[in-house]
């Protein structure tokens, strides 16, 4: 059994510096209750008691890097609309610094969530998820290579809405960073766009995307090892964590060294956003200059955390602090039938 220390890591991690580049949207929440079924249509009528606006997408993982005290740059895209000014406004008061592309030509993205009794009943997409046009990507660019050498870890967040391209991701392989070497690059991956990866250095995919990457149907009690596998053979990226729900992470720190970790959530009301605070963790552990176990393993802690909560939401440094010291002892093990 693996045991890395941790304890001291939640306060390295304070002042640490990430950028992140991606799909910034806006998440709208609709709370209420449901006592009966409309006259008009077999539906439940909902009994509106509260609306509120949060960040969702890259937005979520900048808003998890400062809650967890470190400095968060944000570069994305987002529509010459209201949606618009409402998310700006959401990250510059989540104390996120943020270069974004205001594009007319689109729309900002708002997923609204209608939940009734604790429980998510229907959700409606506002998008625009088509490529960018050549005057916002050369922006974009331009933009990321500004932030991009003052920092040596780069989250990209790909949510499939066009942000991230060939292109972005050539400049991102090619910048040099604070330290005078290329940013460490780690991507939440989105499976429509696997073959921009190659070459990244931490691949961050849930369950049902590493399947996809690897080309497999579903993701069977050694799929981890086989999905592994394959993603670094069609990649060559450097290493992958695979988080798997209530079974954990598989982390391959290359393809024949990989060890679990153990769920530490103790209960689940919502996984939204629990990837947006896996990643942000885990660059903000990089950046102190944790190892990849140890920073995965507060990653671990962290999105145990979120899921107990309903929507996308983060954990404190003092929720961190309680959680690591309620969970002395991990049973991490390495995983068997490697290459």
């Amino acid at each position: 059994m693996i045991t890395p220390d941790i304890s001291s890591l939640v306060d390295r991690v304070a002042g640490r510096r990430v950028m992140i580049v991606g799909d910034v949207m806006l998440d709208h929440y609709t709370f209420g209750s449901v006592t009966r079924i409309s006259p008009e249509a077999p539906v439940p009528v909902l009994q509106v008691s509260d609306e509120q606006y949060r960040l969702g997408g890259a937005g979520n993982v900048a808003r998890n890097i400062v809650a967890l005290g470190g400095q968060a740059m944000m570069i994305g895209v987002i529509g010459a609309d209201q949606d618009g000014q409402t998310l700006t406004g959401l990250l510059t008061e989540a104390g996120v610094a943020t270069d974004l592309v205001q594009d007319d030509r689109r729309r900002t993205t708002r997923k609204t969530r209608i939940i009734a009794q604790n429980q998510q009943i229907v959700r409606v997409d506002r998008e625009h998820a088509g490529g960018l046009s050549p005057a916002t990507v050369g922006t974009l660019l331009e933009k990321v290579a500004a932030h991009g050498q003052d920092h040596d870890i780069i989250v990209i967040s790909d949510y499939g809405k066009g942000v991230v391209t060939r292109a972005l991701m050539d400049a991102l392989r090619a910048l040099t960073g604070r330290s005078g070497a290329r940013p460490r690059l780690l991507v939440d991956p989105k499976p429509c766009n696997y073959d921009l990866y190659q070459g990244v250095d931490i691949l961050t995919p849930n369950a049902k995307e590493a399947a996809e990457g690897a080309g497999l149907a579903l993701m069977s009690a050694d799929g981890p090892v086989q999905a592994a596998a394959a993603l670094f053979q069609r990649l060559g990226c450097g290493q992958l964590l695979i988080t798997l729900g209530s079974q954990g992470m598989a982390l391959f720190e290359n393809p024949q060294k990989a060890l679990r970790i153990p769920t530490f959530a103790r209960k689940v009301f919502d996984v939204t956003g629990a990837g947006d605070t896996v990643i942000a963790t885990l660059a903000l552990g990089l950046a102190a200059g944790a190892d990849l176990l140890a920073s995965a393993v507060l990653a671990n802690h962290a999105a145990g955390i979120v899921v107990a909560q309903v929507g996308a939401a983060t954990a404190s440094p003092e929720a961190l602090r309680e959680a690591i010291a309620s969970h002395p002892d991990l049973a991490i093990e390495e995983l068997t039938g490697l290459a």
